[in-house]
This record gives structure tokens, C-alpha cells and sequence, in this order.
């Protein structure tokens, strides 16, 4: 399971330049789970969160 953690999230990017398939921008500007799957791509995203609000 994937999750994000909005009220965390600052709205880098970072997870979506990772991993473009598992997350995206909402309107917010937040990062948002659009493909609920444990990649190795979606780890990567979560190592990479400088705020760590990313649950893999």
C-alpha cells in the first residue's frame, strides 16, 4: 500500500519525477496516489520525500 501524507507533503515534486506512474499533483498542489502498487519506483519516491510523506 502507498500512501501520501498531504498535511506533510510540501509539494516538491519529487515523487512524481520518480515515479510519474505511481503519483501525481493535486489540486492543492499536494502529491496524491493515482496507481496503489509497491514498486521499486514507489520506494525510491519515498527515500527521495524530503519530508518523508511518503508510506510505502
Amino acid at each position: 500500500m502507498v500512501k501520501v501524507d498531504e498535511d506533510a507533503c510540501i509539494g516538491c515534486g519529487s515523487c512524481v519525477s520518480v515515479a510519474p506512474e505511481i503519483f501525481d499533483m493535486n489540486d492543492e498542489g499536494k502529491a496524491e496516489v493515482i496507481k496503489d502498487e509497491t514498486t521499486d519506483e514507489a520506494k525510491q519516491a519515498a527515500d527521495v520525500c524530503p519530508v518523508d510523506a511518503i508510506d510505502v
